[in-house]
């Protein structure tokens, strides 16, 4: 009688099995921020448009002044920087559609990488390059002549970069939406009608009463209003915080599951 072997069991390591933090590592974001950071086009786009605007639109208003006696020039490089970081995050995070097109997400889902954690990388990497938008922006600014106290340079630059989340996961979804080839063809007139009616373009007060109302549900306004009340010394509402808490959620829960959806038949 033939005794066949026993097949030797072989013993996984759990912690093998799922890596840390679902996959989230730093060298995986690195190689992110280079392949951004690599983009002239984008990096043209998004740092540099922005400060022109500032040149053209926010200088011929050096003279004037808001109710507080604070220059109107460093609300518009303010409400500038919002949209720059906006732009520049959204781009970041709509990338992902031509990951899409060359089935680079599909792969991903071979490997044990949590969708949470690739929708977070990219998250970061557009946070970072958000940064970079309301940093140069400022620096424009003040080389411009904008001065203003020193507390408002930081708590309005910290405002509009963290509040720049909310469109950092609206690019996200937008680039699990739409197919690669019509992304910026939706992002570039979306991004520029949520500034014009969430205050970055004029104030929403000089708006017509029912676009005022509408105003205040968009994206942008809760950023807006964060950002710039530390020169316009107004507050911050809660509904402006509720507001942009509710879209950040509302954008990433979307992305993840968008992403999910993306890749379920892998």
């Amino acid at each position: 009688m033939t005794t066949v072997p026993a097949t030797p069991t072989r013993t996984v390591d759990p912690d093998r099995r799922l890596p840390a933090l679902g996959g989230f590592a730093p060298a995986v974001l690195a190689i992110e921020l280079r392949r951004v950071l690599r983009n002239r086009r984008t990096l043209a786009f998004t740092l540099i448009m922005p400060g022109v605007f500032f040149l053209i639109f926010g200088l011929p208003q050096g003279g004037q002044s808001l109710d507080n006696g604070r220059p109107v020039t460093a609300y518009v490089m303010i409400s500038l920087a919002v949209y720059a970081a906006m732009v520049a995050t959204t781009s970041a995070g709509g990338a992902v559609a031509t990951e899409r097109a060359l089935g680079w997400s599909r792969q991903l889902r071979l490997t044990p990488l949590r969708p949470s954690a690739y929708v977070a990388t990219k998250l970061a990497t557009a946070m970072t390059l958000g940064l970079l938008a309301v940093v140069v922006e400022f620096a424009v600014g003040a080389a411009a002549g904008v001065r203003i106290p020193a507390y408002v340079w930081l708590l309005s630059g910290l405002a509009a970069w963290v509040g720049s989340l909310v469109f950092a996961a609206f690019g996200l979804f937008i680039g699990y939406l739409v197919p690669a080839e019509n992304v910026m063809q939706f992002l570039g007139p979306i991004l520029a009608v949520l500034a014009m009616f969430g205050g970055l373009f004029v104030p929403v007060e000089v708006l017509p009463h029912v676009l005022q109302q509408v105003a205040r549900f968009t994206p942008v306004y809760g950023v807006g209003e964060l950002a710039r009340a530390p020169l316009t010394g107004d507050g911050v509402s809660a509904a402006g915080v509720a507001n942009m808490v509710f879209w950040a959620l509302a954008f990433g829960v979307g992305a993840t599951r968008l992403f999910r959806r993306d890749t379920a038949r892998v």
